[in-house]
C-alpha cells in the first residue's frame, strides 16, 4: 500500500505544481524539483527507491515516442543541416571535450565513465526552452532546437550506452565502435518503423472488420513505444532510436480513415501521459536530491566545505558545456551562413549572428532525458564491485540540469528583450490555405451528392427537403471560405431531417479530411497545420455522433 500511496501523492503534486507555475514566475521543472526536495525533507520523509533499468524502461520510451510523433517532419527536413550539426556533431564534440575535462577535473572518474557522463549531459529539452521563452523565440530557431532535442536524445543516449559498455568491459575500439554504432542505429530505426507499420496495418485490418473501439486502439498506441524499445534491445539494436522511429512513423499512420474518436482519445491520453511522466521525472529528482548529496558527501570529513567544492566542480563542468556549445554553434553557424551565401540562398534567420548564437547556446537546456539516462547507470560494475562514482555522476547531472534551467530562466528573457513575439504568419497562412482547400473539396463532394437518389424513391417532399439541407450546408462552407472560421451548427430539426443533415455533413467532413491528407502528402502544409485542422475536423465529426 505504501507504494500506491507514494504514486498517488506524486501524481497529485504533478497537478498542483502546474497550478503553482501560473502564480510563481519559475519554470515548471524547477518548481517540481523543489517540491520533491521538500517532500524528501526528514520531517516528511518520503523516499523512493529507484531501480536503474526500470527507470530507463519506464520513462524514456514513451517520452521519445511522443517527441517523434510531435516533431514537425517538414520543418525537420528543411533545417536538417543545422539540426544534424547540433544533434550529431555537437554531441560528439561535447563527449570528447567535456569527457576529457571531467576526467582531468575529477581523476577518480575513469575516462570511459567521464565520456558516458558527457554523453548523457548532451541531450537537450526544447519543451523547457519554449516554456521559458514563452513562444517569443523566432520560429526557425525554435524548430532547430526542437529538431536537435529529438535527434540528440537518440545520439546522446546511444553514445552513453557505448561509453558505459566500454567502462564495464574495459574494451574499446574506435573502428569497431563506429561500425557497431551504425549497425545499432540503423537497426533501431528500421525496427521502429517496421513495428509501427505492422501495428498500423493491424489497426486497418481491425477497423475494416468493425473492431474500431477507441480504447483498444489507444492501448495499442500506449504499448507500442515499449514494444519497439524491448524488441530492438533484444535484437541488439538501439531501443532508443527504435522508439523515436516508431513515433515518427505512427504520426503518418495516425491519419487512418474512420478513426475520429480514436484520434481524439489518443491526443488526450498522450498529452496527459507526457505531462505526468515529465513531471514525475523532475519530482523524483527532487526526492533523490537529499540522498544524492548525502551519498556524495558520506566520505568527507566536513560537510559545507566539501559541498561547496562539489558545487564549484558542477559549475565548472556546466561552464565547459556552455563554452563547447558556443564554440560549436558559432563556428558551424558562420560556416553554414557562408556556404548558403555562396550558393545564393537566404540565411536561416534574420537575427544578428551574435544574438542567434547566444540564443542557441543558452537554449540547450538539460531536462528529463538527461536525468532518466543518468539514473539508469548500473549500481554494480561487476558482482561485488560498485560502479565507480555513481553517486557523483548523478549529483553532477542533477546540478547541470538545475544550472541550465536557472541560467536560461535569467538569460533568455534578457536576450529576447525588445524582440517582437515569434512571427507565425506563415503558419497561420498554412492553416487558412488548408481550410480553404478542404472547404472547396467539401463543396465539390456535396455537389456530387444526389439527394433524390439517396432518398430511395421516397416522395418529392423528402427529396426537396434533402436538397434544401444540401444547399444550406454548402452555403456554410462557402461562408467558411470567406472568413475561415467555424460556423454555428444548424438548429435541431426533425429526426428525419437531422439524419439527412448528418449524412451530408459527415460526407463533407470526410472530403475535407481526404483533401487535408492530400495537402500533407504533397508537402503543401506542415505537421502543425495538419494537426490543428485535423483536430477541429475530428471534433466536428464527433459532435455529430458519427466519429469512429
Amino acid at each position: 500500500m505504501q507504494t500506491a500511496y507514494t504514486v498517488l501523492i506524486l501524481l497529485m503534486l504533478v497537478g498542483v505544481s502546474r497550478l503553482l507555475a501560473r502564480v510563481i514566475p519559475l519554470p515548471l521543472p524547477l518548481l517540481q524539483i523543489a517540491a520533491g526536495a521538500i517532500l524528501a525533507w526528514p520531517t516528511l520523509g518520503l523516499h523512493v527507491a529507484l531501480e536503474p533499468e526500470l527507470f530507463l524502461f519506464l520513462f524514456l520510451p514513451p517520452l521519445l515516442f511522443s517527441d517523434g510523433w510531435r516533431i514537425p517532419k517538414r520543418d525537420l527536413w528543411h533545417y536538417r543541416g543545422p539540426v544534424l550539426m547540433l544533434a550529431v556533431g555537437l554531441v560528439l564534440f561535447t563527449v570528447l571535450g567535456a569527457g576529457y575535462f571531467i576526467h582531468w577535473l575529477l581523476p577518480d572518474i575513469p575516462l570511459p565513465v567521464a565520456f558516458a557522463l558527457a554523453a548523457v549531459l548532451s541531450p537537450t529539452d526544447a519543451v523547457a526552452v519554449s516554456a521559458i521563452a514563452q513562444d517569443r523565440l523566432p520560429t526557425p530557431l525554435m524548430r532547430i532546437l526542437q529538431g536537435e532535442a529529438l535527434m540528440n536524445d537518440a545520439s546522446g543516449l546511444v553514445t552513453f550506452k557505448f561509453a558505459l559498455a566500454a567502462a564495464i568491459t574495459g574494451v574499446f575500439s574506435l573502428a569497431d565502435a563506429s561500425v557497431t554504432f551504425v549497425l545499432v542505429a540503423v537497426g533501431g530505426l528500421a525496427l521502429g518503423v517496421l513495428l509501427s507499420w505492422v501495428v498500423g496495418r493491424l489497426r486497418v485490418w481491425m477497423i475494416a472488420r468493425g473492431w474500431d473501439d477507441p480504447a483498444t486502439h489507444v492501448v495499442f498506441m500506449l504499448l507500442l513505444p515499449f514494444a519497439a524499445y524491448v524488441l530492438a534491445e533484444r535484437l541488439g539494436a538501439s531501443g532508443i532510436l527504435s522508439a523515436v522511429a516508431a513515433g515518427m512513423m505512427q504520426s503518418w499512420l495516425d491519419l487512418l480513415p474512420r478513426q475520429t474518436r480514436t484520434r481524439i482519445l489518443n491526443r488526450s491520453v498522450w498529452a496527459l501521459l507526457e505531462f505526468a511522466f515529465n513531471g514525475l521525472i523532475f519530482l523524483l529528482l527532487g526526492l533523490q536530491l537529499p540522498d544524492i548529496v548525502k551519498a556524495v558527501l558520506s566520505h568527507e570529513p566536513t560537510l559545507w566545505p566539501a559541498l561547496s567544492w562539489r558545487c564549484l566542480e558542477v559549475l565548472a563542468i556546466f561552464g565547459v558545456l556552455l563554452a563547447l556549445r558556443f564554440v560549436w554553434v558559432q563556428s558551424t553557424w558562420r560556416a553554414m551562413t557562408w556556404i548558403r551565401r555562396l550558393r545564393g540562398k537566404a540565411t536561416i534567420t534574420r537575427l544578428p549572428d551574435a544574438r542567434s548564437c547566444a540564443l542557441l547556446t543558452l537554449g540547450g537546456v538539460r531536462g528529463a532525458v538527461t536525468l532518466a539516462g543518468v539514473m539508469s547507470v548500473p549500481l554494480l560494475m561487476a558482482p561485488g564491485q560498485d560502479f565507480p562514482q555513481r553517486d557523483l555522476l548523478i549529483f553532477i547531472a542533477a546540478g547541470v540540469i538545475l544550472l541550465s534551467l536557472v541560467v536560461a530562466c535569467i538569460a533568455l528573457p534578457l536576450l529576447l528583450r525588445g524582440m517582437a513575439a515569434s512571427d507565425d504568419q506563415g503558419a497561420r497562412q498554412e492553416v487558412r490555405d488548408a481550410w480553404r482547400y478542404t472547404a472547396e473539396s467539401a463543396i465539390r463532394s456535396l455537389e456530387e451528392e444526389d439527394p433524390a437518389q439517396k432518398a430511395n424513391e421516397q416522395d418529392a417532399s423528402q427529396a426537396a427537403l434533402a436538397t434544401e439541407l444540401k444547399a444550406r450546408i454548402m452555403s456554410e462552407y462557402r461562408q467558411q471560405l470567406e472568413v475561415f472560421e467555424d460556423s454555428a451548427e444548424a438548429q435541431a430539426l426533425a429526426r428525419q431531417m437531422d439524419q439527412l443533415e448528418r449524412h451530408l455533413r459527415i460526407k463533407a467532413l470526410r472530403a475535407q479530411r481526404l483533401a487535408l491528407y492530400e495537402m500533407r502528402r504533397e508537402r503543401r502544409i506542415g505537421d502543425d497545420a495538419v494537426r490543428e485542422v485535423l483536430a477541429e475536423l475530428d471534433l466536428n465529426e464527433a459532435n455529430l455522433g458519427h466519429g469512429r
